[in-house]
């Protein structure tokens, strides 16, 4: 099966270890991933969106527009990329005045919309097309024993009418998806807690990733399970920020759902990138028995 790739900026640039993961995992799932040229910034689905939403449409479309002349349906890895185009495409498809007003726009550089494509976030891509049996089938070392914190994140899931990604009040699909490589999904309570990367405010961002990480912490994991690099990003690097602000050292390790799923493949910790992460997980690695090397 073939699917186009939409990398976005954020993940190539700041963590390619998670690109790798994808480009590693995929093939064993029987997905052919599908490069193009030419694409641009989603572009950022708050800030852009809120100084001008016609300029931020008419970006989307030009990136909607490459993948209609390619014939094939786009994936992407970061949430924040999968609401900017999933938003962007149902606005245009049932906007028709909206629509029009980015045609004349696009028809500068040549293109024009026409609706043909959809937008999927890998995880429904792997749902709808693959299946998690055949997930389950790709798995060399189950993940046994290796408990995973669950994070969502905001993205993913909302609004859930445009993402059509799961129920957004008792979402499954990273459940079923750790559950398939073999680890033990972990509900902590601050799930649904927004990692506060988008917030303005100087002090309220560290506040709610603090709250996050004591959440999961409290829950006894091996590390956090999500699929946001903004989240990863808050996760990873605000640990330090909050251990240098406060004194308080947390050692949550987050990781990136496709390197899990690389290292139930049988990949090492290195070949997912691991090693490049600030907190390692350091207790996963002892339970499939790798370092980080």
């Amino acid at each position: 099966m073939k699917a186009l790739f939409f990398p976005g900026c954020l993940i190539p640039i700041k963590y390619p270890q998670m690109e790798v993961a994808v480009r590693r995992t995929l093939p064993p799932l029987g997905i052919e991933i599908v490069d193009l040229e030419g694409f641009s910034c989603c572009p950022d689905p708050i800030f852009f969106q809120a100084a001008d939403k016609v300029g931020w449409l008419t970006m989307a479309a030009r990136n909607l527009c490459l993948a209609e002349e390619a014939g094939i349906d786009i994936f992407t890895i970061c949430s924040g990329c999968t609401g900017t185009l999933s938003e962007a495409n149902h606005i245009l498809k049932h906007e028709p005045p909206m629509r029009d007003m980015v045609n004349r726009r696009l028809k500068r550089i040549g293109k024009e919309y026409r609706g043909e494509i959809e937008v999927r976030h890998i995880v429904t891509l792997i749902r709808e097309k693959v299946g998690l049996e055949r997930v389950r089938e790709s798995v060399k070392r189950p993940l046994e024993g290796v408990r995973v914190a669950l994070h969502y994140g905001c993205h993913l899931l909302k609004p859930s009418d445009i993402m059509r990604v799961d129920d957004p009040d008792e979402p499954q699909i990273l459940h079923q998806l750790i559950e398939a490589i073999g680890a033990q999904p972990i509900v902590h309570d601050e799930r649904f807690l927004c990692c506060g990367k988008a917030c303005i405010d100087p002090d309220l961002p560290l506040e709610m990733t603090r709250t996050v990480l004591r959440s999961v912490k409290e829950a006894d994991v091996d590390c956090m399970g999500l699929i946001c690099p903004t989240c990863f990003s808050s996760f990873d690097t605000g640990q330090l920020l909050i251990a240098r602000k406060t004194g308080e050292k947390m050692d949550v390790p987050p990781v990136y759902y496709f390197q899990l799923l690389g290292l139930a493949q049988g990949l090492t910790p290195a070949e997912v990138g691991l090693n490049r992460h600030r907190i390692k997980p350091l207790s996963l690695f002892e339970k499939i028995g790798q370092g980080v090397t």
